[in-house]
């Protein structure tokens, strides 16, 4: 099957007419609808685009204005989105996570003058601060359940702007056309926020040569995607990894979306449609690893031991396969038929038996956790990028993964390593600045460069390892630098441990902020009779604190003794996207936890010596040996 072919002069809007006229009737979205999938062809969506942009165009909506989306992944994103852009107009997402104040602020930074909304609940965020929103002319909700009770002359339901667009365009048939050959590959396409992990979003802006360029390369060089694949949508889609690895490419290359109901439906859901492929991130194969052990503790002894006898045989052959070795004859009858039966039904029970290949990006991920799937017969290609290289920059080659690494860079991009090991980075798919920062702006893009803040390594083969975030580096009060990214990945092995985050920086040894997976540690409570009442009840325990030590010490082995966790302590609050530690793609905000939790950081390193020696392996040429 033919690559889609981009053209320099390409826009998004512009492929967007090519792709309606030449797919026209096949399927692109699917969604639940009262528990039955409803198919969404390529005519039904260039249809409600069109008339999602010439609703706004009757509006008032003037090219080059900027208009935003509040809602969960779902098919209405993807409408108003590319309404909003063959509108002529700047797209930009809000996570459905956050509270009006963020709503607020995201709004007036982006200029948004009009907004969709998925439900009451948006909606609400949004009319609380409208008073503070001078440009915001009106608010589009896609759920109209409530709506009918609701009478507000700034909000309208989708369906009734599709009504007026529709109208609009049958009076001015040609000005949806016009505003799509009014764009051009350098006008701004979409502003993604960053996530916020070190301060308010910044808002990068990507242009639709950025856009193509790296839907271009996903689609087409790293995961090497068509019409027959099929994926999930659950990811936020105004977070930069779906939008342009999940939307944007499966555009490109007619991949039919398949959008999950909500978020706590995602395994089920992923076990109904069974994909061809997944884009995720690491905490996405982290639940689905802890999701099978949990399973393996309720099976038979011979269940058990069958599943490590394939998993045994698996991760021989994946080990012959990384190294281009062909397995003997034997390995491979006898792994045949061990997939055949345990390890197929392993993929299955997870909803990956036709899966050929799983994505994982936007942070670090266990080697370990790599490995595994491997062994499983699934490979997982990690990729890098970053907001502000639309959200690609390296890729591991399928069938040349080198684990450990993101990859060697994709075509037409350059890498290179500053002084203190920075990461930098030029190619067409770097931004074209912060929106309303020019400081910011001139301090990533300094020299010509994209200063990426990652320090990372390059072999002699050209694949880059990513050490840690520059700023996140340790540097202990004995001099030893310590990436303490590593330390948490293998911690996050455990189907025990949700996240942890280790604090050392100009201290004389390691702690860590940990904090447990609340529904696995649950199940083992309750297989162990251990009592408890609530989430802090079950951190109290002393048996989750010897478990989780018992994990700890297990880690602590793999690392020199610089390198090892000497205390921890439990996060006695189960966090979820709404709270101000975690980033709405579920990573803990390093600098805001550790003063959140400054008296649990300060008792560790103040209330008694360092734990006995006898806990701690001090072998330094085995820990070395086994570092990734």
């Amino acid at each position: 099957m033919s690559e889609p072919i981009v053209q320099p002069e390409d826009t998004v809007a512009s492929l967007f007419h090519r792709w309606v006229d030449q797919r026209a009737g096949q399927v692109i979205f699917r969604q639940k609808c009262f528990g039955i999938w409803e198919d969404s062809s390529w005519a039904d969506f260039g249809q409600i685009a069109c008339e999602v942009a010439m609703g706004l165009m009757h509006f008032g909506f003037e090219f080059g204005e900027t208009a935003a989306v509040l809602s969960n992944t779902r098919r209405e994103w993807a409408f108003a989105d590319l309404g909003i852009l063959t509108a002529g107009g700047i797209s930009t997402g809000i996570y459905p996570t956050d509270s009006a104040a963020q709503v607020e602020y995201l709004l007036q930074d982006s200029g948004s003058v009009y907004v969709f909304v998925e439900n009451d609940e948006q909606l609400d965020k949004v009319l609380s601060v409208r008073d503070r929103l001078p440009c915001l002319r009106r608010v589009i909700v896609f759920d109209t359940e409530h709506l009918s009770e609701f009478s507000d002359p700034m909000v309208i339901d989708l369906n009734a702007l599709c009504r007026l667009g529709k109208a609009a365009h049958e009076r001015m048939p040609q000005a949806w056309f016009q505003r799509a050959q009014q764009t051009r590959a350098t006008d701004i396409a979409i502003v993604v926020y960053t996530s916020g992990t070190t301060g308010k979003p910044k808002g990068a802006m990507l242009t639709n040569r950025n856009v193509l360029f790296a839907m271009d390369v996903l689609a087409n060089r790293v995961l090497r995607q068509h019409q027959g694949d099929e994926r999930m949508g659950y990811l936020p889609l105004c977070h930069v990894a779906e939008r342009i690895g999940g939307l944007m490419a499966a555009l490109l290359s007619g991949t039919i979306i398949n959008f999950v109901e909500n978020p706590d439906a995602v395994a089920e859901n992923i076990r109904e449609i069974q994909p061809t492929m997944i884009f995720g991130v690491p905490r996405t194969w982290e639940k689905f690893y802890s999701a099978i052990q949990i399973r393996l503790s309720e099976a038979t002894p011979f269940q058990r031991r069958a599943y490590g006898w394939a998993m045994a045989l698996g991760a021989r052959m994946s080990a012959l396969r990384l190294r281009h070795t062909a397995a003997p004859w034997w390995l491979r009858a006898v792994h045949g038929l061990m997939s055949l039966t345990v390890l197929r039904n392993i993929r299955t029970a997870m909803g990956l038996q036709r899966c050929r290949v799983l994505c994982s990006a936007a942070a670090p991920i266990s080697v370990r956790l790599l490995e595994w799937y491997s062994a499983l017969g699934i490979e997982v290609i990690e990729v890098y990028g970053q907001t502000e290289c639309t959200g690609i920059l390296t890729a591991n080659p399928l069938g040349s993964a080198k684990l450990g690494t993101v990859g060697t860079a994709v075509p037409g991009c350059e890498l290179r390593l500053s002084g203190e090991g920075e990461i930098l980075a030029r190619g067409p798919n770097v931004f074209a600045g912060y929106l309303n920062q020019p400081e910011a702006t001139l301090s990533a893009l300094a020299d010509g460069w994209l200063h990426t803040g990652d320090v990372g390594e390059i072999d002699a083969d050209g694949y880059l390892r990513i050490k840690d975030r520059l700023k996140d580096i340790i540097i202990t009060a004995g001099g030893k630098n310590i990436t303490p990214s590593e330390i948490e990945n293998e911690l996050k092995f455990s189907h025990y441990i949700s996240d942890a985050v280790v604090i050392g920086d100009r201290r004389p040894y390691l702690v860590c902020l940990v904090m447990i997976d609340h529904e696995n540690m649950e199940k083992y409570a309750q297989a162990q009779s251990i009592a408890f009442s609530d989430y802090t009840s079950l951190c109290r325990r002393p048996e989750i604190h010897a478990l989780i030590q018992g994990v700890i010490t297990e880690v602590n082995s793999r690392f020199a003794r610089a390198e090892q966790v000497k205390k921890f302590k439990l996060i006695e609050r189960k966090l979820s996207v709404e709270d101000e530690e975690l980033t709405p793609t579920m990573k803990l905000k390093r600098k805001l936890v550790s003063q959140k939790y400054l008296s649990l950081i300060e008792a560790m390193y103040g209330s008694s010596m360092i734990e006995p020696e006898s806990t701690i392996t001090t072998t330094f040429s085995h820990h070395h040996s086994q570092r990734r």
